[in-house]
């Protein structure tokens, strides 16, 4: 199956809603397809999450730290430079499929890096028994989008400053912090830098390369406007 590399035409930085806007605009218009982006630091939780029992509000306004919702599940994630997200996105319907060979392809990839990459009934993938990489995804009529992250140099400690899961939720999965059960690729390898981890994966998900217009671009800002709606990022509804 032929899948899609997606650019944008200028490499413009761009708020994480943006690119959760460009996913649904792909799984309208080119479904298998899969691109790979990295934002400014910013915590994104899940669909149904409540904002301030997850994220560390004052601190993350403070420190200016964005915080955004998704429409998909899972738990709460803060990323930056050091991390770099993927979005993969298929014509079929099928939740359990895309998740199948998203993992597969991504897990399959490290390994050929040299990683001990597995993955897991939460839809993880660790190495070494640390967690290096989280995905979430859910289903529209056209198609399912698989978004995820792979920690290459994150910074865990502004990590556990910025996402306040409960004490019961980490003890719940015999953990203490959050910091336990994550390590960062830097860690663990020391042979390639984010950039060519980053080539190597586009690489190895896809065979073609497909550049946006400007006209898709307005479409999918016109799409982000909804991530930006107050009551969508609080409460995950809109007025």
């Amino acid at each position: 199956m032929d899948i899609l590399h997606l650019k944008l035409p200028e490499e413009t930085e761009r708020r994480l809603v943006f690119y959760l806007a460009m996913e649904e605009w792909a799984v309208r218009n080119v479904p298998d397809s899969f691109f790979v982006w990295s934002v400014q630091p910013t915590v994104i939780f899940g669909r149904n999450q409540d904002m301030e029992a997850e994220v560390n509000v004052d601190y993350c306004r403070k420190h200016h730290i964005q915080m955004y919702r998704r429409k998909s599940g899972g738990g709460c994630v803060y990323s930056d430079k050091g991390n770099l997200m993927l979005s993969y996105i298929t014509g079929g319907t099928d939740v359990d499929a895309a998740f199948r060979n998203y993992l597969d392809h991504l897990a399959s990839v490290l390994r050929e890096l040299g990683l001990a990459a597995v993955t897991t009934a939460h839809n993880d993938i660790l190495v070494n028994g640390y967690k290096v990489s989280g995905n979430a995804c859910f289903a529209t009529p056209t198609g399912c989008i698989v978004h995820g992250t792979l920690l290459y140099d994150g910074n865990f400690s502004e990590m556990e400053k910025a996402i306040t899961p409960s004490r019961e939720k980490l003890e719940s999965k015999g953990i203490k912090s959050v910091r336990q059960r994550v390590a960062n690729l830097k860690e663990l390898c020391t042979e390639f830098d984010i950039d060519s981890l980053k080539l190597r994966i586009i690489d190895y998900f896809c065979n073609k390369e497909s550049v946006l217009s400007n006209e898709d671009v307005k479409d999918i800002e016109s799409i982000e406007q909804g991530y930006l709606d107050e009551n969508f990022i609080r409460y995950g509804r809109r007025v």
